[in-house]
């Protein structure tokens, strides 16, 4: 059988590679890409986010926003892995990649709204219901929403496959013991 592949989630590991390496840039090169920094011009939209859930943590030194950014970093890569495998080599493991990277992006972005809740809403407690919703929890969410798609379907199309190679197997099996 030739291998399955989606276009909703090859788009979909396609246009978030450069908006996800656009934001690992802004996270990693804290504080010169934020307001007030000698490379802001190259994220000037960031500056809502800066104010939401930026200043606090990097004045803390905490280090989880740099820490999911590096994750992000390893889950972008395998998205274009599953592309690279899937679209131009048809390797069969591909789906395994894709669900990896999916299951990576999902549960990562979990832990980030998880983080928020047990930590009081530390990093985004002092922002008004309008913003919240607007500019983190309609943002984020899709994060949560695309992926659990993703990994359902990939999930689903492997589970298929193996059932598909039991039963060969079992029938040649049984083929040969006559």
């Amino acid at each position: 059988m030739p291998l399955k592949t989606h276009t909703w989630i090859s788009l979909w590991f396609l246009l978030t590679a450069p908006i996800i390496f656009w934001d690992v840039g802004y996270c990693f090169m804290r504080p010169r890409s934020m307001v007030g920094g000698d490379l802001h011009w190259l994220w000037k939209p960031y500056s809502i986010y800066q104010e939401i859930y930026g200043v606090k943590s990097l004045e803390r030194g905490d280090g989880f926003t740099n820490a999911q950014t590096l994750l992000n970093v390893i889950e972008t890569l395998l998205n274009l892995l599953y592309l690279y495998t899937a679209h131009i080599t048809a390797w069969p493991g591909a789906p395994l990649v894709g669900l990896t990277a999916a299951v990576m992006t999902l549960s990562k972005t979990v832990l980030y709204f998880a983080q928020e809740y047990y930590c009081g809403f530390c990093m985004i407690g002092h922002n008004s219901a309008k913003d919240l919703l607007m500019y983190y929890f309609a943002t984020n969410t899709w994060w949560i929403i695309v992926p659990a798609f993703i990994s359902n379907r990939l999930f689903w199309d492997m589970a298929d496959e193996l059932t598909y190679a039991h039963k060969m197997a079992v029938k040649a099996a049984s083929g040969k013991a006559k």
